[in-house]
């Protein structure tokens, strides 16, 4: 990897532990060959056998995620019979894709790209401006996340892994299906709790974002209260309150969420494998617009601690396009991307 030299990050914590951690999970991997890399995965000091079982998730968190997963669909079903009678505007438009632009970018810059894989640096308010956006997405706490998809990217595909389609899969096309369908939902009904201590100390040690985690339940109050207030004054009415309400807040949040679930499941199917990962992450152009950038799977395993996921003039990363502006209005430095030499050794 290459990067700016605008200074040094203003989202710093402990150097020592971040970057143990970060290199044990091929986070940052600065001028690594590609056997350091694959010794790493697999030989590391965070290796499979430190894993520990995960304790039963509370029946609260199961009621939760239930309600999270089920009630934006039926939402989404009911707005359809609405607009069938008449009830739908260019408000309910915008804020559907006002919300899902916003609260997406907070999950692909800040969850994603910022916080688990420190891609680039940037001041405390801008971090956590896209903290808060990425948890009104409504997708777990922000610690949480970065743990769960940290130990995705140091076990992609394996026994290990949260959320493939592939390691386990039984034979037929039965068993294609229940793959499938763990990598896309079911994996959130698993007792899902991964070490923090062990996938990221560096968040742990950082008082803004362990706050920003603990409010996780106000960001996703606040990410439906926000399309509410903007439909019920633009239109000054209760009736545009309420399709605010639903179109801006939960069908956006139904959305959303496919299209980052579909990155675990459909870009670990369907697409080119351009660079040698070592999983099974594919390109999905679809999902690149989709997903905002994220789409480019296959690209980002190979390079995970890249800024830019869309690595050719034609993949287009919305994420990319507004870290890049970020750093020319001085608000992002320390922006990692792939070395053409490193791109070039790990083409397939």
């Amino acid at each position: 990897m290459h990067q700016s030299t605008i200074g040094e990050p203003q989202l710093t914590l402990d150097n020592s532990i971040e970057n143990q951690v970060l290199s044990a999970l091929d986070i940052v991997s600065a001028s690594d060959s590609d056997h350091a890399i694959h010794a790493r995965r697999h030989e590391a000091p965070l290796d499979h056998a430190s894993e520990q079982p995960a304790p039963n998730t509370s029946l609260f968190v199961r009621l939760a995620t239930f309600a999270a997963v089920v009630l934006p669909p039926i939402a989404l079903v009911a707005v359809m019979f609405l607009a069938w009678g008449g009830w739908f505007h260019w408000v309910d438009v915008a804020l559907l894709v006002g919300m899902y632009v916003i609260t997406g970018l907070g999950v692909t810059i800040g969850y994603h790209r910022l916080y688990t894989h420190k891609s680039f640096a940037t001041r405390g308010p801008v971090a956590a401006f896209f903290g808060i956006c990425g948890s009104m997405a409504v997708q777990g706490p922000i610690i949480w996340w970065c743990a769960t998809h940290r130990k995705h990217h140091q076990h992609s595909d394996d026994e290990h892994d949260p959320h493939s389609p592939h390691a386990g899969r039984e034979p037929g096309a039965i068993g294609w299906v229940k793959s499938f369908s763990h990598s896309h939902i079911g994996w959130l009904f698993n007792d899902l709790a991964p070490d923090m201590k062990r996938y990221v100390p560096d968040l742990l040690a950082d008082k803004t974002t362990v706050r920003i985690s603990k409010l996780f339940p106000l960001w996703v109050v606040l990410g439906v209260a926000i399309p509410t207030v903007i439909g019920g004054l633009v239109t000054m009415s209760w009736m545009g309150a309420l399709l605010g309400f639903l179109w801006g807040g939960i069908v956006r949040i139904c959305l959303l969420h496919h299209v980052t679930w579909s990155v675990n499941s459909v870009c670990h199917i369907w697409g080119a494998k351009e660079y040698n990962s070592g999983d099974e992450s594919r390109n999905n152009p679809v999902m690149g617009i989709l997903a905002l950038g994220e789409g480019w799977h296959n690209n980002h395993h190979a390079f995970p601690a890249s800024a830019r996921h869309g690595l050719k003039w034609w993949q287009f990363d919305a994420s990319w396009v507004v870290i890049r502006s970020l750093e020319k209005l001085g608000l992002a430095k320390k922006v990692r991307l792939p070395a053409p030499e490193r791109l070039a050794s790990r083409r397939v």
